[in-house]
This record gives structure tokens, sequence and C-alpha cells, in this order.
């Protein structure tokens, strides 16, 4: 997280401390770095014009439910991002920040009538359709509206992405995608239907990966179900990989985004060369928390030390309720002191203030802290917001977006007010 760094023994996102960003929008707090951001999506853009295809040959589609915000999507719109969404309401959010509906893909395996009329209504690129029965629907649906419903299939090729049981998609024990064996049939289904055109097919394994080996045996199955298909007279345009490169949250090692691109686009030229003389298929990812995740912190000030016989907890004002992951994942993530202090640092659990045993955000973290100081808790921009709830009528955090010296509030805290707004006392 090189655009979180101390200055004068104070933490910093970019040139803004964060001492003064609690001083000024309080804690909890969400601050991301443009910058880190910026860098992040260059990462994709500039492997995909290094391999010749900065045009139409390849699409990269921001993963929305990683981090929602209408500054993080306008910003990546502006960068020239497409975007991958799973509800309707994620697609409103991608117009409201000025993206380009054409270049949203729709994934999910729950798709309801209301939003695929919605996403027909604003002319998406592609839905990625998980089961006959939804292509069936979606026939229903846009023959009813007088158009045609561009698709491409979500094929679950059984690769293990050896990730954590929760964030794994591509087995054929999970919820997502139709399985490789059943692939050919539906897409001879949804080829006939009169309201679907097919235009690609979609691949998404899983999370968090650090090694692009199943990623790539993934490609190579998909690559395979895309010449049956060809031979059948069933033309494919877009070949979509998912997302699913890991980030470091403590001593990983993931893939550098460029080297596996690059292996990619190898094996898909290739490919294309031998069997059909060159001519070019567009390449589609789906990335979220490789973009987003090591670009944000959530900060919380240290409410309570409480020191016991077998264990010691800091008692913050963030909980469960602004970061699921631990909770949900058991998931790791690096918390440092705002301030640095050469005082004696003791082992705590960092818990919240839930009602709840399972409210902790990091356990045996060695910390020299007092009541009042300020901890940050790193590689919080993915899956962070985006997964916060209002348990115990707790109000969501903050979001701030910091570029160079300017601090931005893009999203205001909620107060308990907001909360019950939308409820009424029965008569």
């Amino acid at each position: 997280m090189s655009h979180f760094s101390y200055r004068n023994g104070v933490l910093h996102a970019e040139q803004v401390s964060l001492q003064a960003l609690a001083a000024q929008f309080g804690t909890p707090l969400y601050i991301y770095s443009k910058a880190a951001l910026v860098e992040n999506y260059s990462a994709y853009a500039d492997a995909c014009r290094k391999a010749g295809r900065a045009d139409a040959g390849a699409l990269v589609c921001y993963s929305v439910k990683s981090n929602s915000n209408l500054a993080v999507l306008n910003l990546l719109g502006r960068l020239g991002s497409g975007f991958d969404i799973v509800s309707g309401g994620e697609l409103l959010r991608v117009v409201a920040a000025g993206g380009d509906a054409r270049k949203v893909i729709f994934s999910g395996v729950g798709k309801g009538r209301d939003e695929m009329k919605l996403a027909l209504e604003h002319d998406i690129l592609c839905f990625n359709v998980e089961s006959i029965p939804e292509v069936a629907r979606l026939n229903e649906v846009a023959g009813e509206l007088g158009k045609r419903a561009r698709i491409s299939l979500r094929v679950n090729p059984n690769v293990d992405a050896k990730t954590h049981p929760y964030i794994s998609t591509g087995l054929k024990e999970n919820k997502f995608g139709v399985a490789y064996e059943d692939a050919l049939n539906c897409y001879r289904t949804a080829a006939a239907l009169s309201n679907i055109e097919v235009v690609g097919i979609d691949c998404h394994i899983g999370s968090q990966l650090l090694d692009d080996s199943p990623l790539l045996e993934a490609l190579d199955k998909v690559i395979e179900l895309v010449d049956a298909l060809e031979a059948e007279g069933i033309p494919i345009h877009h070949l979509d990989i998912g997302g699913g490169i890991g980030i470091r949250y403590d001593d990983e090692q993931p893939v550098a985004v460029g080297d596996y691109l690059a292996r990619v686009f190898a094996r898909v030229d290739a490919w294309r060369k031998e069997k059909y003389g060159g001519r070019q298929i567009q390449v589609m990812f789906e990335p979220g928390r490789s973009i987003v995740g090591n670009a944000g912190v959530l900060l919380t000030e240290v409410q309570y030390l409480k020191h016991g016989e077998s264990k010691n907890f800091a008692i913050v004002d963030a909980a469960m309720n602004d970061l699921m992951r631990p909770a949900m994942y058991e998931a790791w993530h690096g918390v440092q002191a705002v301030r640095q202090d050469a005082g004696r640092a003791q082992v705590y659990d960092v818990v919240g203030p839930v009602c709840e045993s399972g409210d902790w955000l990091a356990r045996g973290r060695e910390l020299a802290i007092a009541p009042g100081d300020l901890l940050a808790f790193a590689s919080a921009g993915a899956y962070g917001m985006t997964m916060a709830s209002n348990y115990n009528t707790r109000g969501r955090a903050a979001e701030v977006l910091v570029d160079g010296v300017r601090a931005h509030l893009i999203r205001k805290r909620e107060n308990p007010s907001d909360l019950f707004a939308l409820e009424s006392i029965a008569d």
C-alpha cells in the first residue's frame, strides 16, 4: 500500500494526515487513495495496450460489488473502464456515476424480470447468464420489449481456485454457472431463441487467487468450448475470463497483473492464429479487489483497553458492521497505529462495540496504543463498505477520497434518524 505511509511519525494517505482526516470527518472512516486507484486500474489498461489491444480487443470491466461508491465508479469510468454488475441497483449506480451502460456486463444467478427489463432499456453490453431457466426468462422479457438480449453463458469449468470456500465459484458444488459438460447443449438452446443473441462466453472461478495457474487452466477449457461452438456455427465474439487476482493482505505474493495478462494474451493469440488465421476475439476481465482493495483503509479510534488474565482487548469504535470480512471469513487485515510510538507494545485482540462475540477485527496483534489513539486497518478498500450493515442501529461510516493534498467527502456518515426514516408505526 505504497500510497499510505508515515511522515514525521504519522500515517498519511498520499499527502494528507490520517489524524487530520479523523479530526475533520470523525471515525469510523473509510479512506481511499485516488493515486492508488489509478495505478491499479492502469496495470490492467497498460497490459492491454502492450498486447496491442488498446481499443476493441480488450475490455476491463470493474467489479462494482467490491466498492460501489459513485466517486470510485466515476473515476474508473473516466479512465475507460467498463463495469461488471450483479444487480439492477448496481446498474443504476453506474449510470448515476456517469458510466457507459454499453460497457456493462450483468452477472449473477438470480436476475429478476424488472432487473432484466432495466438492463435492456439501458442497452447494456451483455448478460452473463447462468442457467437455461434464466435464458428462457430473458428471452420472454426481451420479446415483450421488442429487443434482443446479448448474452454470454457463464461456464463452470470445475477448476479448483485454491482459495477460501466462500469465494470459490468454479467447482461443481458451487451455485454459479452452467456445468462444463452441459454448456454446449445450453448454447444450442440459447442460439435457437428468437430474442437472444449469443455473443460471448464467460468464466469466473473465484477471487483472491495468488497464482494464475488455475485461471489459465480454466482459460484452456473455455478455449476448447469456443472451438466446439464455432464448429456448430455459433460464433463467439468475446471471451470473458472473469476476475480473481488477489492482493497482499499479510505476506502473500500475488501474481503481477501485467504478467498474468501477458500470459492470457499470449495463449489467446496463439490459439487464434492457429485455428482462425489470427482473427481476433475480444478478451474481457472483471477485476475488483485487485483495483480497489489496497487503495483503501478503515480508520478507527481506540475507546478502551481491557487487560485480562488470558487476553487483552483493544475496544475500538469500528465493528463487524463496518468491516464484515474478519467475522465472515476469518479474514486477516493489517492494523497499525496512525501515530508511531516508541512505547511498550502489548498483544491485543482488536474488537468492536457490537453485541456479538464474533465482533472482532484483528486477533493477537502487537500494538503500542492508548485510549484515544487511531488505528488503520489496511487493504479495506474492497468488500469493506459494500458489505457494511446497520446492525445494532449503527450508522455506516463516512467515506473520503484523497487526491494529493485534498480530501473529498464522497459519502456522508449515516445518523440514527437516517436508519429508521423508511419505517412507520402501525395503527
